[in-house]
């Protein structure tokens, strides 16, 4: 969950370093620090807070060398301090060490190293690192790596300097995404392409349990045991003006309006030339094997959670399939019933996100072909998934996801209408009337952004209060409970999603004057029940800002607020409701004074459990 980067060449390094972080801060930002070898050996400068912090302290008092590693954090193992900042250092200030994950055994390490004499001054797991490398050191510095890694466990990503060997620059990757830059007599690493993207755009990506040495003048790939690797690299077409603000006062204001965009991207070539079927090469399957699927798995975290409750609907509905929906985190540890005819479809924005990944993998070893939806290529979900449906949102800088959840609703769509189709659920005009429904979405989601000035005096409102509910029967709760959690991730007020039929059950009892709710009512079928829902609410003094559809019977007499979406098919709504509480949360960030892109206590890829 940290951002790592490394250099070797000719430049300043530091201002390598620096440039480099700034691309990775999303994946954390508790504290930040590098580690450069001047004349006067290795130097760490570190410090807690943003990486502005950081610069500020280097401005003064700059590190000059061409060679160093970084690192900005999100903390696991001690609080964020200047102390527990990376990179760490064993007592001779000769080893260095950035890493990216969690060391599981490090107590038990840190115990047999402190029983030798090695004095530890941080809470960190990856400061014992620093001390197995020096402890084993015997001259060269990739066998001591290699020895210490084969006594680590966890997972994790490390960049190595050593003073004693000053023309290297060591990486390992074991389950943490790690990516080489290759440029002309420079080198680098970096946790994540933005890192190095102002250098060079070609790059090894490194796959688990591998490890690359670099120097001035090249790089040598190896596995962890020693064996050299050869691999074609990988060139970079995309630009890195896409992670840019493009004038927007912030990223997640950014990628809420490129949400068009990412639902045509993401629909690109899967759709027929007659707008009559889905096109998803993808998917390796054969039509045999897709009807002898009994059952799906949805697995996920967080927004990408919420994302398979609409995937579940989806497939439900359309390919008459029956799912379930699992939070990954809990996944494996209830001993799912998975067959060799189950299914199981996993989806993480990062591709990286350590629960997801876990449970792909339990899913693979009980025998379960897995999907993955995901938003990177070369992603450890994506290579280790039997097939994958990439959705095409580009780089997402805000840590509240807002394009990469719309597009893997765009996913699940594509997916269950190639199940429909392959498996005969769905007469054919069904099947080309939610194709063209489906079609209509981009230019639908700019309408509702041309209003969303609209949305900020409600926001503002909704900012004065700590506590909120939403409510909304079927695909309405699901989208609810991801219109609350993007509220709560960069507002930090407290709010709940109820699937409206359960407000009897005991949830009306919080109901008190003034006190918002956001009920969403696009589901025709629905709609009734869920207005007499919100009557209930509205009897007890709630402040109730509707959402509804246009062509659908107003909610204008039950509501206090109304904002309608395009109308759709009831299936599809998801795509359109939601943006409307981006809007809400975002706007009521901003009359908060919240830094938006990076809420408090959270970071961007979840890369440890």
């Amino acid at each position: 969950m940290c951002g790592i980067v490394g250099y070797i060449g000719n430049r300043n390094s530091q201002e390598v370093l620096i440039e480099g972080l700034k691309k990775l801060e999303y994946r954390g930002y508790d504290s930040a620090g590098v580690a450069v070898f001047t004349d006067k050996g290795l130097e760490v400068k570190k410090a807690k807070g943003r990486l502005a912090v950081l610069e500020s302290q280097l401005g003064e008092a700059p590190l000059a060398g061409t060679i160093g590693i970084g690192h900005t954090r999100w903390a696991t193992h001690g609080k964020p301090s200047d102390v527990n900042s990376h990179p760490h250092t064993d007592n001779s200030m000769k080893f260095s060490v950035v890493h990216n994950g969690i060391i599981e055994n490090y107590g038990e390490l840190k115990d047999e190293l402190s029983a030798k004499g090695h004095q530890f001054v941080s809470e960190t797991d990856t400061e014992v690192i620093s001390h197995l490398i020096a402890s084993l050191y015997d001259g060269d510095i990739v066998q001591a790596v290699q020895k210490a890694v084969s006594r680590m466990k966890g997972a994790f990503a490390l960049g190595v300097l050593t003073e004693y060997e000053p023309d290297k620059l060591v990486a390992v990757r074991l389950a943490s995404p790690l990516i080489i830059g290759v440029g002309q007599g420079e080198n680098f690493i970096g946790s994540d392409i933005p890192a190095i993207l102002n250098y060079t755009r070609d790059v090894y990506i490194l796959n688990d349990g591998e490890m690359a040495v670099l120097t001035r003048d090249g790089v040598e790939l190896l596995t962890l045991e020693g064996n050299f690797i050869s691999r074609e690299l990988f060139h970079v077409d995309w630009d890195l003006v896409t992670a840019e603000k493009a004038g927007f006062d912030h990223f997640m204001l950014k990628e809420i309006y490129e949400q068009p965009k990412a639902y045509r991207d993401t629909m690109g070539s899967r759709l027929s030339d007659d707008g009559k079927s889905v096109v998803l090469n993808e998917i390796k399957m054969t039509p045999e094997e897709v009807k002898a699927i009994h059952n799906i798995h949805i697995v996920a975290c967080g927004t990408a959670y919420h994302a398979g409750l609409v995937g579940k609907s989806v497939i439900e509905h359309l390919a008459r399939i029956p799912v379930e929906t699992d939070v990954a985190s809990e996944y494996r540890y209830r001993s799912p019933i998975i067959t060799k005819n189950t299914l199981v479809v996993v989806v993480s924005q990062s591709g990286e996100t350590a629960d997801t990944l876990a449970a792909l993998r339990e899913a693979k070893r009980c025998g379960a072909r897995v999907v993955a939806i995901t938003n990177v290529v070369g992603s450890s979900v994506a290579r280790e998934a039997d097939d994958v449906i990439v959705t095409w949102a580009g780089p997402e800088i805000a840590v509240a996801s807002t394009k990469a959840y719309t597009s893997q609703l765009i996913a699940f769509y594509l997916f269950g209408l190639y199940l429909a189709q392959t498996l005969g659920t769905q007469e054919e005009a069904v099947l080309a009337e939610t194709i063209a429904a489906l079609q209509a979405l981009p230019e639908q989601v700019e309408a509702i952004l041309e209003q969303a000035e609209t949305y900020k005096a409600v926001a503002e409102k909704i900012a004065t209060h700590e506590n909120l509910f939403f409510i909304g029967r079927g695909l309405d709760y699901a989208v609810a409970q991801e219109g609350s959690l993007k509220l709560k991730e960069i507002s930090y007020i407290h709010s709940e999603a109820y699937a409206s039929g359960e407000l009897k059950h005991g949830t009306l009892a919080l109901i008190e004057e003034g006190i918002p709710v956001i009920a969403l009512a696009t589901q025709d079928a629905l709609l009734e029940k869920t207005v007499s829902n919100i009557q209930e609410v509205s009897a007890r003094g709630a402040y109730v800002i509707g959402i509804g559809m246009e062509g659908s019977p107003s909610l204008e007499k039950s509501v206090n607020e109304q904002f309608l979406i395009p109308g759709t098919l009831s299936l599809l709504t998801p795509a359109l409701s939601v943006v409307p509480l981006q809007l809400l949360s975002y706007y009521a960030s901003l009359a908060r004074g919240n830094d938006v892109d990076k809420p408090r206590n959270l970071a961007k890829s979840v890369t440890v459990e």
